[in-house]
């Protein structure tokens, strides 16, 4: 042994450490049951040149003494030699200040198994695409912003008469009849401020309904405002929407349609005259 050599690194003449020595006993086991040391690597999961230290008895080349001996035990495991016998062994030749040990950064051991699967991966990537999509999506034709109609609803003659400014009460003459005339197919209810039902059904085009005198507050619910003609002693009035939405809570007293349109002229077709209810052909139940 030369100089400055420590014992435990002296080699025999065959260039393996010395007979009887920790390394030379893992590798022994390691080679009568024909493994290479990438074998015995995956097994422990230790780096295989930490391996390849230990066989050499290069325990200078490991991070500490402490993963130096967890490392032998692990090796001595996976061959099949005692593990406490090779803990001792490693302890024994640190005690004897044989080998001295250098700081190392302490390397963190692959594990596969605490990776994410390969499916999860690819199920994550389509999760992310899916929602980049349907932000591009929503940023660029808004179909999940909700209803659009808020700006259908700005150009609506019911929300242009609500924000209009009411004119001051005016000594008027009373208001008579109120006649509303299906100009085409529609639905619609009528009731009274106490929500008793006056009418409900479907107009056919041609058919009226006349809205009786006297009742507290009428009202009206339609599905197509702008197939109804609603005429007030027989001057018809402009429709009471565009008929892109349904309409509810519609007052229908004379009273209420002359503070709806308030300032609206009136449509330039001539006044539609209360047909009779023969003529009007509206069912006995509303005529």
């Amino acid at each position: 042994m030369s100089e400055g050599e420590h014992p435990a690194q002296a080699m025999s003449p065959t260039g393996n450490p010395p007979p009887g020595t920790v390394g030379a006993r893992l590798r022994a086991a390691r080679e009568a049951q024909g493994l290479s040391v990438a074998e015995v690597a995956a097994r422990t999961r230790v780096t295989q040149r930490f391996l390849e230290a230990l066989e050499d008895d290069r325990l200078d080349l490991l991070p500490s003494p402490t993963y130096a001996s967890g490392f032998a035990r692990a090796y001595a495991r996976a061959v099949g030699l005692d593990q406490a016998e090779i803990g001792r062994g490693i302890r024994g030749e640190l005690a004897r200040g044989a080998m001295p040990m250098r700081q190392h950064h302490i390397e963190e051991i692959a594990d596969p198994s605490r990776g994410p699967s390969r499916g999860l991966v690819i199920v994550a990537a389509g999760i992310a695409l899916a929602v980049l999509i349907l932000g591009v999506l929503w940023m660029s034709t808004g179909m999940f912003r909700g209803t659009q109609e808020a700006p259908e609803a700005a150009a609506s003659p019911t929300v242009v008469a609500r924000s209009a400014p009411v004119p001051p009460p005016s000594p008027t003459p009373a208001l008579g009849k109120v006649v509303l005339t299906a100009k085409n197919e529609v639905w619609m209810r009528v009731y009274d401020g106490a929500n008793k039902t006056l009418f409900t059904g479907t107009l056919q085009p041609g058919q009226t309904f006349e809205v009786p005198a006297g009742v507290d507050r009428p009202m009206l619910n339609i599905g197509r405002p702008d197939q109804l003609a609603i005429t007030v002693d027989g001057r018809e009035l402009p429709p009471l929407g565009d008929g892109k939405r349904a309409m509810k809570d519609v007052g229908v007293s004379a009273t209420a349609l002359a503070e709806r349109f308030s300032g609206v002229p009136a449509p330039t077709t001539s006044p539609v005259a209360a047909p009779s209810p023969r003529a009007s052909g509206a069912p006995a139940a509303f005529r």
